[in-house]
């Protein structure tokens, strides 16, 4: 989700494929999402939930894989059924692309949200 995340930025702030983008500027902006400045925009409820259902259906779903990451990632002990995680690769896809058919100006002040640090935030 992070990637397809980072790609959405990218895409909408400097160009997709095939448009006169700096590729440069392009990776800058894929590189500049910060996971932690990304999970506390989908976590403040208030402005995600002014977003389109498909879109606060991503952030819910971004914070939830990037928790299951982390314990993946960071507890040796964690065990994780297969039938669990493909089940999780299927939400993962239809949250994805349902997420990719909202407006793109809705997904573009997504990434504006989740790429710029705000400082009301946490």
């Amino acid at each position: 989700m992070f990637h397809c995340l980072a790609g959405t930025c990218a895409d909408l702030l400097i160009g997709g494929s095939g448009s006169e983008r700096s590729k440069h500027a392009w990776v800058e902006v894929y590189r500049s999402l910060a996971h932690g400045t990304a999970k506390s925009a989908c976590e403040d409820k208030k402005t995600i939930g002014k977003f389109p259902a498909s879109i606060d259906d991503f952030a819910n779903k971004f914070v939830e894989t990037q928790s299951k990451r982390h314990e993946a990632d960071y507890n040796p002990l964690a065990r994780f059924y297969r039938s669990d995680v493909l089940a999780d690769i299927e939400s993962v896809k239809i949250v994805i692309e349902n997420f990719s058919k909202a407006p793109a100006k809705d997904r573009r002040a997504f990434a504006s949200w989740v790429l710029f640090k705000n400082t009301k935030r946490n």
